[in-house]
This record gives C-alpha cells, structure tokens and sequence, in this order.
C-alpha cells in the first residue's frame, strides 16, 4: 500500500510539473509575441501613417493633417522650452558692481561716475580736508553682469570683464531676489573667464554640456540680466556660426581677442555678460560674452569645454593653473615666409624681443629643456597646426601644468617631433 501511494504521489506531481511548465512557456510565448509585435508596430508606425496619409487624404485633409503634426511639434518644443526655463532659471543669477566714488559739490560729471577728476575747479575748500572727508564718498552701483552656479556651495561662473576691477565690490542677486557679497576665487588671464564663491550650501548647479557637439542651426537659450534690469530674461535662438574669432572690446579701451567661440542669434544685450548659453537638453554649452556693435542679433559665447578645467582647478586648488612652454614668437603668414626665405608658411616663428633680455627661448623654461631655439619654427601641437586662429597660447591652455604635448618643430630645413612636459606660469 506504501510502494503504490508513493507511485502515485511521483506521477501526481510529475503531471503537475509539466502543466507548470506548460502554462509558464505559454506566458513567456505570449509575452515574446507582445515585445515583438510592439516594437516592430512602433517601427512601422511612421511608414504606415506616411502611406495612409499619401494613399487616402485628399490634398485639403493633407493639408489640414500636417497643419495638426506642425502645431502638435510647436506646443510640444513650447512646452520643452518652459520646462527648461523653470528649472534653470534659479541656477542663473545677476552680478552687482559697486564702487566707492567721491562726492562733488556742485560740480556734474558729464562723463559719468566712478572717475574722480584731478581736481574740482568748484572747491576753494582744503584739500587734505577733503580727502579725509569720508562724507564726500558713496557707494554707488556703476555696472552688472550676469553668472550661474557650478556647484552647490556657491560657485558662480562669470566673465572676466564682468569682475575685473580689484577694488569693486561685487554682489550676488540669486533668482528668488536675496543678496550675497561675492568674492573673485580666480581671473584667468588668457579667457574671458572668472569664478566667485558666495557662502551658501544648497543651490542648485547648472549641467555642463559639450561644446564639442554643437551643430549649426540648433536651437539654444540664453538667460541672464540683460541692461541690468531685467533679472531671469530668456531668449531664443539658433547657432549662427562655429569656431569664430572677434576682437572684443569695452567702452573703457580694454580688447581681448577671442577664438573658437560661438555665434548666436539669440538677444545678448549688455547685462548678460557671464550667463549661460543652454541648449534645448537643459545643458550649458556657452558662457555669453559678446555681442557685435552696429548689427543686430550677431552675439557670442565661449564654448563650455574651454571653461570645464577652469571649474575644475579653482574646485579642486582654489586658483587658475596657467601653462606655459616658455617661447617668445610671432605667427607666419605667406608674406612673412616669403621675406624670410622659409619653407613653411604656417606655424610660430621663435625670434628674441628688441631688448637683450627679451629672450626668444626663456631659460629654464619647458622649452629650454625640451632643446627648441632661436628661429625654430612650431607647426603643430598634438596634431593641430599654429596660425592666427590657433596660437600657442590658447593651445597650450587646453592642457595642465604636468602635461606632456608633443610638438612638430622646422629646424634648419628639417622637421621632427619634439615631446615638452608643461609647467605652470609663475
């Protein structure tokens, strides 16, 4: 009775087993069908609509039909660009510049405050007197600028020129209209770039996209304080131009050159000097810096990349770490290889300053102890060539003190790769 209960029970559940894995293949079947089919539907879908629509619409549904896609498109970017909009907007904030200026009795400054004159043809008064006088000293708001967070203690990416004066005092105005003192952590003396640091720990950092993948004619966002008055403004755009190169200028007779930078047809006024560039990802891919006097909707912006090691070395150092190689030197062109009787008309050409201490190669230097000299000619640095677009300089700032580059060096006629370690500038 035993044996035959136990055969039983064996042949019970090896029945049971079997319709277990029965009904789970069925499911898994069932299952691999479903993904199947909807992937393959979701593939086909387009080219079936696109059939539909060619096949049976007539001319007047078409139109109607494509009217409804084009519309459906816009809300849906709108929507985008809202969204984007609302949760950037408090990661960009507005920079006030305040200076002390000095008080003149009845005496108007028709060229503005800030610039003391040599004397006050108005004041028969003592002047020791008048300079201990603290009453005839005010602060006053005399410019602004615009700047976004990199990091949730307070970071603030700005322009250079926006912060350039030592002795101004800069404030932070974050979106939600609280004020904070600000202090410049860092100026880097080849871009037109400066990081501040204000003492709060929750504020939320932008995302840092890649300028490397920006393509002409995508649509792009800027936010800042444009005239400075107008905090949070956003406009719109498109990439006009890649990898331009313009003179930038102030009113106060101070030029830069900038190279590699971005073109926009998105409004940049003055204010929004320092803000961000977004693209339609929600990514800053630019820091505005420019816009182009006497035209209209011509502005521009520095490629992100060329900002994330500034970011990195003021996070990790607390400073700017500039490179060098230690050369001195002008850039070829075709007119300069011909008077000079060169085989190469591209590259920096190394040649000693008018003084006899303006040496072409600085002693001591990368370049001194990789072996370069005197009327050496340098083609390319890791594989991009030198020319007015491309100088050493903003080459070479691509990279950190440590770095080894490889350098394609003319040498008496002939040409050989030459391996520098940077350092940094002291």
């Amino acid at each position: 009775m035993s044996m035959e209960t136990n055969e039983f029970q064996e042949v019970a559940f090896s029945q049971e087993k079997k319709k277990y894995h029965c009904r789970h293949g069925k499911y898994f079947f069932l299952l691999f069908l479903a993904c199947f089919f909807g992937f393959a539907g979701g593939l086909a879908s387009p080219f079936v609509l696109h059939w539909y629509e060619k096949s049976f619409l007539s001319p007047v549904e078409k139109t109607e039909y494509t009217r409804s896609v084009v519309r459906e498109r816009v809300v849906a970017e709108d929507q985008l660009v809202a969204d984007l909009v609302e949760k950037n907007s408090p990661s960009v904030v507005s920079i006030v510049i305040s200076r002390d200026v000095p008080k003149v009795r009845g005496f108007y400054n028709p060229f503005g405050s800030g610039f003391p004159f040599f004397f006050d043809p108005f004041n028969s008064g003592n002047q020791e007197e008048d300079r201990n006088d603290t009453r005839r000293v005010e602060k006053q708001r005399v410019g602004s600028g615009s700047g976004f967070f990199v990091s949730t203690d307070g970071l603030v990416v700005t322009n250079k020129h926006v912060v350039s004066n030592e002795r101004d005092e800069y404030t932070v105005i974050t979106s939600d209209n609280k004020e904070y003192p600000a202090a410049v952590l860092a100026r880097d003396p080849y871009n037109d770039i400066a990081i501040l640091k204000i003492d709060v720990s929750d504020v939320v950092p932008v995302s840092l996209g890649d300028s490397e993948n920006v393509k002409v004619g995508q649509t792009v966002l800027a936010i800042g304080n444009p005239l400075g008055e107008f905090a949070n403004s956003v406009s719109r755009g498109i990439v006009s131009g890649l990898q331009r190169s313009v003179e930038a200028g102030s009113d106060f007779g101070d030029t830069e050159k900038l190279s590699n930078i971005i073109q926009t047809d998105a409004a940049i006024n003055p204010g929004n000097s320092g803000g961000p560039l977004f693209n339609l990802s929600g990514e800053v891919i630019g820091v505005n810096v420019a816009m182009a006097s006497g035209a209209e909707n011509i502005a521009f912006a520095l490629p992100i990349n060329s900002v994330k090691r500034v970011v990195e070395q003021v996070r990790t150092t607390g400073k700017i770490s500039v490179p060098y190689i230690g050369v001195r030197y002008i850039i070829l062109s075709e007119g300069i290889a011909k008077q000079n009787n060169l085989d190469v008309s591209y590259g920096a050409l190394i040649l000693r300053g008018q003084n006899m201490t303006d040496f072409a190669v600085i002693p001591g230097s990368p370049a001194d102890k990789a072996g370069l000299m005197e009327n050496d000619i340098i083609l390319e640095i890791n594989g991009v060539k030198i020319d007015g677009d491309h100088p050493i300089a903003l080459l070479i700032n691509q990279y950190n003190a440590g770095d080894e580059i490889t350098l394609k060096v003319w040498h008496k006629g002939d040409t050989k790769d030459v391996k520098v370690r940077l350092e940094e500038r002291r």
